[in-house]
């Protein structure tokens, strides 16, 4: 059953590459981001992850943002994508990975390096056209995944980058859980495990539940980036349902 499944799985992954490669050259954005939206969803059907959205931003989501969410899986990006196709930041280390690499690639992820400022720099600047531009733009300020339960400090630099292009940030909160509607271990994508452990993890559990929560919108004028950084976190803290004596602990320095 589970070897079935990782085949539908595989042959997913290869219909997204021949889309991205035969259809996207010769089709507008609007229908990328349908196709997008329902390839996503198509793969979080074909792991048994069923996805549910809240929208508690309390009124009319900005034309243009710079959106953020918690990381806890490879599965965030899809979780999301079902929803609201963005184009995300992520470490390069995904570049690597078999098929899902070249696939978010292809999809407009943008790869960023560890430890690499100049690099950083360079990204940052292409951010600020992108969402000028209109562009949905998404990254993950813990800058690795944690596990449920836990929220690590945000990296202020890249909300930089909505300061320059003078939009608010638009936090989202992401979590997994049972059918009791208790934190599902299944979807933790930590330390040395890699993509296929923890896809053969999740299509054994089975019946996941994601929940991705849109928490009100924070804006960006004459904010400084840290305490930007420190709003975000306490959105989406507050999104997770996390005691704010976690997330308090979770902040100071190690």
């Amino acid at each position: 059953m589970i070897a079935w499944r990782f085949a539908r799985v595989t042959v997913h992954l290869f219909a997204g590459l021949l889309t991205c490669a035969l259809v996207f050259p010769w089709t507008s954005a609007a229908t990328h981001e349908r196709l997008i939206r329902r390839w996503s969803r198509k793969l979080l059907q074909i792991v048994k992850v069923n996805s549910g959205f809240r929208d508690l931003s309390g009124g009319a989501v900005a034309q243009r943002s710079l959106i953020v969410a918690n990381h806890v899986s490879w599965l965030d990006i899809f979780v999301m994508n079902s929803v609201h196709p963005c184009h995300f930041v992520a470490k390069s280390d995904i570049r690597g990975w078999p098929l899902i690499g070249w696939l978010c690639e292809k999809t407009g992820t943008i790869f960023i390096a560890r430890g690499k400022q100049r690099e950083v720099r360079k990204i940052y600047e292409g951010l600020v056209h992108q969402i000028q531009a209109g562009d949905r733009v998404a990254f993950f300020p813990e800058g690795t995944t944690a596990p449920q339960g836990t929220l690590l400090p945000f990296h202020a630099n890249l909300f930089e980058a909505a300061i320059q292009a003078q939009v608010p940030i638009q936090p989202f909160a992401v979590r997994y859980l049972d059918a009791q509607g208790v934190l599902h271990p299944a979807a933790d994508f930590i330390g040395d495990m890699t993509f296929v452990e923890s896809m053969a993890v999740i299509l054994k559990a089975g019946g996941l539940q994601a929940e991705l929560v849109r928490m009100p919108a924070i804006s960006t004028d004459g904010a400084h980036r840290r305490d930007i950084a420190q709003l975000a976190r306490k959105a989406v803290a507050q999104g997770l349902g996390l005691p704010e004596e976690v997330v308090a602990a979770e902040a100071k320095p190690a």
